[in-house]
Formats: structure tokens, sequence, C-alpha cells
């Protein structure tokens, strides 16, 4: 489902360079869940983001699920990323202007032909599924940092990505909502088939999923 080779993530100053990712290979199947690991600082979250197609590599090719997104034009690279991927961040990233259901039909917005009859709807059973059905209309600070949580994961889903990409979704939780939105993942991944990237740094959430893959100044470690 997502392939990465030779990829390279250079950033340059005047006055210096940081390789935060060199010369990875790596395979992720459709259908795995899968955790990355590794201290801070050692290209996970370049790595995330590549994948997400919210950075592009200094070198090297991305393939996801056959195509090679490497040299997509911005236009076409939103479209496969809107059509194609999730979101779950760790600070949950949602708008505290706009309700609970308004939240979760962002994705949907940016996608030709479909109706606010139909983004309501889709939002509404995206919510059903983390449990939230009943709080459509409140806003994101009435609820609790497990419940944003599950809205933004409620966001990620709504329109049916083939790849969830989260980043570090249990670090802002105490331990009983981890635990919970942990199981939210693994019930997409197991009844939907969705294939998951978390990064974490959390080894008990990390043991939950099917692959751990570690992550040491830039370069995978196993």
């Amino acid at each position: 489902m997502i392939q990465l080779s030779n990829i390279e993530k250079v950033y340059r100053t005047k006055a210096i360079e940081t390789i935060a990712l060199d010369k990875i290979n790596l395979t992720i199947n459709k259908g795995e869940f899968v955790a990355i690991m590794g201290p801070s600082g050692c290209g996970k979250s370049s790595l995330l983001n590549i994948m997400g197609l919210l950075d592009a590599p200094t070198t090297g090719v991305l393939t996801i699920d056959g195509q090679s997104v490497t040299n997509f034009r911005n236009k076409k690279l939103a479209n496969f990323r809107n059509q194609k991927l999730g979101f779950i961040f760790q600070s949950y990233h949602l708008i505290n202007d706009l309700s609970v259901v308004d939240n979760v039909e962002l994705p949907l917005l940016y996608r030709s032909g479909v109706t606010s009859f139909e983004r309501r709807k889709l939002a509404v059973e995206a919510l059903e599924k983390v449990g939230l059905s009943a709080r459509t209309k409140h806003y994101p600070n009435q609820l609790s940092g497990g419940q944003r949580q599950r809205v933004a994961i409620a966001r990620a889903i709504v329109g049916n990505p083939e790849i969830i990409l989260a980043d570090e979704p249990t670090g802002n939780l105490d331990s009983a909502m981890g635990e919970e939105v942990m199981k939210i993942m693994l019930d997409l991944n197991k009844q939907e088939g969705t294939t998951i990237v978390m990064v974490t740094h959390d080894e008990f959430m990390a043991k939950k999923t099917q692959r751990i893959i570690r992550f040491f100044d830039g370069q995978q470690v196993n």
C-alpha cells in the first residue's frame, strides 16, 4: 500500500545541513497496522509528513496504492490525499468555532459531487462509529480530551480513506482514554481493513499493533 524507495529528506540552511531521513526503504502492506517508534528528532514526523503528502522527499520515490506520487502537481496531490488518506494528530486540530459535526464534515468540502445532505449523513455515521452520535451539536471546548480525539478520528474516517496516518494519537490522553482511542483504531483496522501508520512514544500502545518499525538518527534500525 505504501512503498518508500531510497527516500531522503535533507533540511538545509546557509550554515547547516540536517539529514532527517537517510535512504529509507520501507514497505507497508495493505491492511497493516504499523507503529513507528524512536527518540525525538529521529525522523518519525518527517517520515509521516512524506507518507501523508504534506512534505516532499529531497530524493527517492514514494508509491501509494501502486501510484508513484513523488512528482504529482499540487492539485492532483491534494485530490489524491483527500481521497486516499485520513489524518489524526496529537493536538486534535479541531476548529473551536465549528460544531462537532461541522468539524467532521470538513474533508468532504473538498470533494466534488458530494452534496451538503450527503456530507451531513456521512459525518453523523462517522460519529456513530466512534460513539459520539449524541455530541453532534456540541463544540470542541465542551468535550474531554478523549472525546476530542474521537471527533478527530471521525473526521479522519468520514471520507472512507484506505490509509490513516496518526501522529501520537494517544499522547495527550490519560491511560484510560488512550486505551479507548486505541481500541477504535484497532477496530477500524480489523473490521474495515484500513491501513494505519501510527507514530508513538508509547511502547505499550505500539505493542498492540502488528509491527513496530524503529528509527534512530534518520535511519530505520529494524
